[in-house]
């Protein structure tokens, strides 16, 4: 036997191994689930719920888990393979599977995760908003893409903000729009090379929550907790020398907020 074949005949088994581990090692959950089909985006059934749920424990996705494999469920796995340094291509093969298998392995599905669990009830805001729908008109001719791309940012930038944190880094957009030294389109301000950590690192495709989406809805009526800065940063984790340079004005949050 030649030492290739002898090579190909060790990976061969490890694979094998792999692929009995992910399916007979999962915390009570049946063992057809996480099978050896690969899953991309229009696949359906009880892999996907599994996948959303796993997704979802770890903070990636979300949506509803309804065991669809829609543009969020990919945007939450293309977001996973990236921060786990793999292809971010949003197709669920054998590698994708062990790597959320073995980030989850203490997951286990709730009655709403389960097919037939009738699925999550729409997520509701902790300040009293109810249902917020991003408003229709506005003084700065934002366009819906804007007001989308908006509250994208917030909830890419600050959802483990408090609430007027949020409103804050709408508002920091908006200073933004009306400077001469930005772009004149939120789009515009959010795509600046540089500008804003979750276009950089993915979390600008994330769906945002109703939280995010109230805060930019609050921003546009005018409420800036900003006064008017047109940068912020976390000191914790912010490696510009310029950025430190700015006058600080308020922290809020993690975020210190400078003019």
């Amino acid at each position: 036997m030649s030492y290739r074949l002898v090579i190909l005949t060790v990976c061969l088994m490890f694979g094998l191994l792999g692929l009995y581990t992910l399916q007979n090692h999962g915390h009570g959950l049946s063992r057809e689930t996480f099978g050896t089909t690969t899953l991309k985006q229009g696949s359906t059934g009880k892999d996907i719920y599994e996948l959303q749920g796993r997704l979802k424990a770890l903070g990636y996705f979300n949506g509803k888990i309804d065991g669809v494999f829609g543009e969020k469920t990919k945007n939450a796995v293309t977001w996973f393979q990236w921060k786990f340094g793999m292809k971010a291509d949003g197709v669920v093969g054998s590698k994708t599977k062990l790597k959320l298998w073995n980030a989850t392995k203490e997951w286990k599905p709730t009655a709403a995760e389960l097919p037939g669990g009738g699925g999550e009830k729409a997520p509701t805001s902790n300040n009293g908003a109810g249902s917020a729908k991003l408003p229709a008109s506005n003084d700065l001719g934002l366009t819906d893409k804007d007001l989308k791309m908006m509250a994208n940012a917030v909830y890419g930038e600050s959802r483990g903000e408090p609430y007027i944190g949020q409103v804050a880094v709408a508002a920091v957009i908006l200073n933004r729009v009306k400077s001469s030294q930005f772009p004149n389109t939120a789009t515009g301000v959010i795509f600046q090379p540089g500008a804003f950590t979750a276009v950089a690192d993915g979390q600008i495709w994330l769906t945002p929550n109703e939280s995010a989406l109230k805060a930019v809805k609050d921003a546009v009526s005018g409420l800036d907790p900003t006064d008017g800065c047109l940068y912020y940063f976390n000191p914790e984790t912010a490696t510009s020398k310029w950025i430190w340079s700015r006058p600080q004005y308020k922290t809020i949050g993690k975020h210190i907020f400078c003019r």
